[in-house]
């Protein structure tokens, strides 16, 4: 039986800060599989994203060899930004997990309006 986490996007500016409105995100799972497309609201933000997750009891005995989490990955691309990659993104069960996409403006990169910025989340010991 699995459970279900959350995931809300935030897409800003890299150095000021500010929101980025219809920052297209993209959420993929494990084998490539699309999860979810969202577009980022006036607050740079989405709304939740359901997750299939583990069963929580995964995290309550050591040593069953299964992660607590899901690991996606999230695209996020915006008009003269360039392209973000964060990798790894843990998702818990039952749990809301709040990730910043802090994109850079292609005026700070002219260079890179074809390559995508990667970021990778190493998984943690639990």
């Amino acid at each position: 039986m699995s459970a279900i986490g959350y995931l809300k996007v935030k897409a800003t500016t890299s150095r000021a800060r500010l929101p980025l409105e219809d920052a297209a995100i993209s959420v993929v799972g494990e084998n490539g599989k699309l999860l979810a497309l969202r577009l980022t609201d006036s607050s740079g933000n989405t709304g939740p994203i359901k997750v299939e997750v583990p069963n929580r009891a995964n995290s309550q005995t050591p040593d069953t060899g299964k992660p607590p989490f899901v690991a996606v990955d999230i695209y996020g691309r915006a008009e003269l930004y360039t392209q973000i990659l964060v990798q790894g993104v843990q998702i818990f069960p039952d749990t809301t997990t709040v990730q910043e996409l802090n994109m850079i403006p292609l005026s700070e990169m002219p260079g890179a309006w074809n390559e995508t910025e990667i970021y990778d989340t190493p998984a943690q010991d639990l």
